[in-house]
Formats: C-alpha cells, sequence, structure tokens
C-alpha cells in the first residue's frame, strides 16, 4: 500500500475521506490543506506524511493511481496554482 495512504488509514481516516481529500486535491490543492487539516491527524504525522511527499513527490500519483482518479487533472490543478 502507498505509504500515504498507509498514514491515512492508521489514523482510522475512511475510505470516503481519503476520496475526498484526493478528489479535492487533484481539483484545487489548496483546498487539499483545509481537508488535510480536519482530517484531525496528529502533527507529528502530519509532518511525517509532508516529508514523504517532500521527498517523494511520485508517491502523490501512485495514491491517485491506486485510488482510480484521474492524475492529469492533478497535472492541470498544479498548472494554474503556477500561473
Amino acid at each position: 500500500m502507498n505509504p500515504i495512504l498507509a498514514i491515512l488509514k492508521e489514523h482510522n481516516i475512511s475510505d470516503e475521506q481519503v476520496n475526498e481529500l484526493f478528489q479535492t486535491l487533484t481539483e484545487n490543492p489548496l483546498m487539499a490543506m483545509g481537508v488535510i487539516s480536519s482530517l484531525g491527524i496528529p502533527p507529528e504525522k502530519l509532518q511525517q506524511l509532508m516529508g514523504l511527499v517532500m521527498q517523494n513527490p511520485a508517491l502523490i500519483k501512485e495514491a491517485v493511481d491506486e485510488l482510480g482518479l484521474d492524475f492529469s487533472k492533478v497535472e492541470e490543478a498544479k498548472a494554474k496554482l503556477n500561473q
């Protein structure tokens, strides 16, 4: 299992919440931060999660693929942020 998804599951984040988080991430990455903060993950685990993503950004693509979402939407959202 993808380490991002494993950390979320470890904190009893439901499949529905995980899907909502990644759906939001694909549509509006800035809004995803609000969703993440509402999940109640302890700060030290959240820091670990962010460290994983920063060290290996491909983990987001793997998680999106594992969830069956469209990664091209992540790329579109990223492009919008860079404008």
